[in-house]
């Protein structure tokens, strides 16, 4: 019996899209081969200087079910192992998805296709931009199946739609749909579901545009700008512009606009 891809990657010029491709787990982000999978997506991302965007969605009816709720009620894998050795497996297994994103330097948009629970709500939750389908729901579900959001849901929520909106969230974990998430700010646009993708794609074609050394700096300044002081920020931008000054990239553009 032949295991899917967890993970399928594809490009159209600059934009590299990533599927997560386990409809039968319910596109789960828990197991060791998506993650190993995403790992090489964002290293290899990395690597390519031509890559200048990527988009994130989910094969089938849903984005993502975030844990693999049978194996957890099986006690199969690392959901079987004792407290000590779980919580390593926790550090050595799913939170090696928001490292993985810490470390992406070219902006990532969530296509949320449909449901987003709990490590699915957080992976949208970590990507740049989020997008979101008219059947798309998001749910930080952890406590109603009394767990808490192992995988950094806590820091990414809130960031994306306030403290008092993300406790509701954590501490009920009822679900929202996508005209509520708009309202809160967790996705920044709604589109008819048909219409999910070609919408991603138009964001990331027009990031895409814009020369790719700077892309890459400028979401590195905005990554830390989420947690470091004002001080910090200006140092690294300080640091970065006079980088982006020399790139040829700058200069072809400025002439461009002189003869504009």
């Amino acid at each position: 019996m032949n295991t899917p891809d967890p993970l399928l990657i594809s490009a159209d010029g600059a934009v590299t899209t990533w599927t997560i491709n386990l409809p039968d787990a319910g596109n789960a982000v828990s197991g060791i081969d998506f993650i190993a999978a995403f790992e090489a997506a964002v290293d290899a991302a990395n690597s390519d200087s031509t890559v200048a965007a990527v988009i994130l969605t989910g094969t089938g009816k849903i984005f993502s079910a975030g844990g693999n709720v049978k194996e957890m009620a099986d006690r199969e894998g690392m959901f079987g192992l004792e407290p000590i050795a779980q919580r390593y497996a926790y550090v050595d297994g799913i939170q090696r998805i928001p490292r993985a994103l810490a470390r992406l330097e070219v902006p990532i948009i969530a296509a949320v296709n449909g449901a987003a629970v709990g490590a699915g709500c957080d992976l949208a939750a970590m990507c740049d931009i989020r997008v979101a389908s008219g059947r798309a729901s998001f749910a930080e579900s952890f406590v109603q199946i009394g767990l808490v959001p192992g995988d950094g849901g806590t820091w990414f929520l809130q960031r994306a739609v306030g403290y008092e909106r993300a406790a509701e969230m954590t501490l009920t974990g009822d679900r929202i749909d996508a005209a509520t998430a708009l309202a809160w700010g967790l996705v920044s646009r709604v589109v008819a579901h048909d219409e999910l993708l070609t919408a991603a794609k138009d964001i990331a074609d027009r990031i895409a545009k814009n020369p790719p050394h700077a892309l890459r700096m400028a979401k590195r300044l905005l990554q830390e700008s989420r947690t470091g002081s004002l001080e910090s920020t200006l140092a690294m931008a300080a640091a970065m512009q006079p980088l982006a000054h020399r790139d040829p990239e700058h200069a072809a553009r400025i002439e461009r606009w002189r003869s504009s």
